[in-house]
């Protein structure tokens, strides 16, 4: 019986666990710009039946450790050797290495959008040792046929992407087949990896760059216009300590252009204007007075693409990914000024369009939450909702700093399902589809 394991002995599974985080992914890519980005070599291969390394893959990757996962990212040459050592002559037709890179969703088989295939040997016996190197250049972009048009369109390659109970998924994997022929059973040898596509947040506004290069006060919508993106203004209709009615005005200003890197915070400018004093200290005195929230769509079916298309439940998931914090900065009678920020964890995948799976992201605004303070909307109620991109990096020569006071802690959103490691229990489907498929 052969089994396949990886060149630290350790069960494959556990590897898979160790899929790295896009924070990971983008400090490795960072560290290594300058330096030799591809060095440390991974080794995985089958074992025969007397603990003989017969077929082995050896690649080289980003990741920093030999015995986590490969990492690549957009514009990397994925390059290795497969190596074969047998004690005698077997029959086989020919030894092949393949990229395979497909979505799969919940009951559904995979649909392959990448493959690339090189043959490393071809005869009719298979001895002794052999050696092959070979090298793929990922290619920026896909072309797939559109689920309703069936017109070809291209895509940029998407992440990788793997969370517990998640309706789909994104597989990236090195296949080496030996193939043996009529009637015989090909041999593979299978490694999963992480890939990152690039992409770029938009670049602050000039007057925005030269405050951060200065560490000086951050400017409103007044001082720098091309920073800042105002919403409409919103009535908010409620009731002070359960007995007084009273209506407030909200301005929410977010920072412009709306695309920001993993690991950044977002800017925010939140004013209120009211006739009630006592209601604008309830509501500006109050850390978790304001509720902006930051969340994820991820949709899937024929009108993913569509940013009109409509969501149902069985195509459209929603996830919380963080909360914005609010500090005051000018009172007055009637009028209040807030500034915050909503930190962008740096695990968080990009943004991302691909034909029957999309991530999207949305800051949306929840009725205030301040104690003493009730909205006549549900507490669920979404009052303003604005798009926004998140991206793997930063702007050539940009620079981002946080203006939160001391002692202002962020809220802290945990998600356990959002692991980019394998699917655990309730999900074992998908473990003898990613380890068995090699096609």
């Amino acid at each position: 019986m052969e089994k396949q394991a990886n060149g630290d002995s350790q069960p494959q599974q556990a590897q898979e666990a160790d899929l790295p985080t896009y924070a990971n992914v983008q400090a490795q890519t960072q560290r290594s710009r300058e330096a030799s980005t591809l060095a440390t070599e991974h080794h995985t291969f089958l074992e025969g039946g007397k603990g003989r390394k017969w077929l082995n893959l050896f690649v080289k990757s980003r990741s920093p450790e030999s015995a986590s996962l490969p990492v690549f990212v957009e514009g990397d040459v994925i390059s290795g050797r497969v190596e074969v050592d047998l004690d005698k002559a077997e029959s086989s037709k020919a030894v092949t290495v393949a990229i395979l890179a497909g979505t799969t969703f919940v009951g559904q088989d995979e649909e392959l959008f990448l493959k690339q295939e090189k043959t490393l040997w071809e005869g009719s016996k298979l001895s002794g040792k052999r050696s092959w190197p070979f090298s793929f250049d990922l290619p920026r972009e896909v072309t797939i046929k559109e689920p309703d048009t069936q017109k070809e369109a291209s895509y940029c390659l998407p992440p990788h992407f793997s969370e517990r109970a998640s309706p789909a998924y994104i597989d990236y994997r090195i296949v080496v087949k030996v193939k043996r022929g009529f009637l015989k059973v090909d041999q593979k040898l299978v490694t999963k990896f992480a890939y990152q596509p690039v992409t770029i947040a938009g670049q602050p506004s000039a007057l925005r760059r030269l405050v951060y290069s200065e560490h000086s006060a951050l400017l409103g919508p007044e001082g720098d216009p091309e920073g800042w993106k105002v919403l409409p203004p919103l009535a908010m209709k409620g009731k002070i300590f359960n007995t007084e009615e009273v209506e407030l005005t909200c301005t929410l200003a977010v920072a412009s252009p709306l695309s920001y890197a993993v690991g950044s915070p977002i800017p925010l400018i939140m004013t209120i204007v009211g006739e009630d004093t006592k209601a604008l200290d309830v509501l500006t005195t109050s850390r978790e007075g304001i509720n902006l929230r930051l969340r994820r769509s991820m949709a899937t079916g024929s009108d993913a693409t569509n940013d009109s298309g409509v969501r149902r439940s069985d195509n459209h998931f929603v996830e919380e990914c963080g909360g914005a914090v609010f500090w005051i900065v000018e009172g007055g009678p009637k009028k209040r000024v807030l500034h915050g920020e909503l930190d962008i964890s740096k695990t968080l995948k990009p943004s991302f369009k691909f034909p029957r799976f999309t991530i999207r992201y949305f800051l949306e605004l929840l009725p205030f939450t301040a104690v003493g303070f009730t909205h006549t909307s549900p507490s669920n109620n979404v009052l303003l909702k604005e798009e926004v991109t998140i991206a793997t990096r930063q702007a050539a020569g940009s620079m981002t700093r946080s203006y939160a006071p001391p002692g202002y802690e962020k809220p802290n959103v945990v998600d356990y399902n959002k692991s980019l490691g394998l699917l655990e229990n309730g999900n074992q489907r998908f473990l003898g589809h990613h380890h068995g498929s090699g096609r």
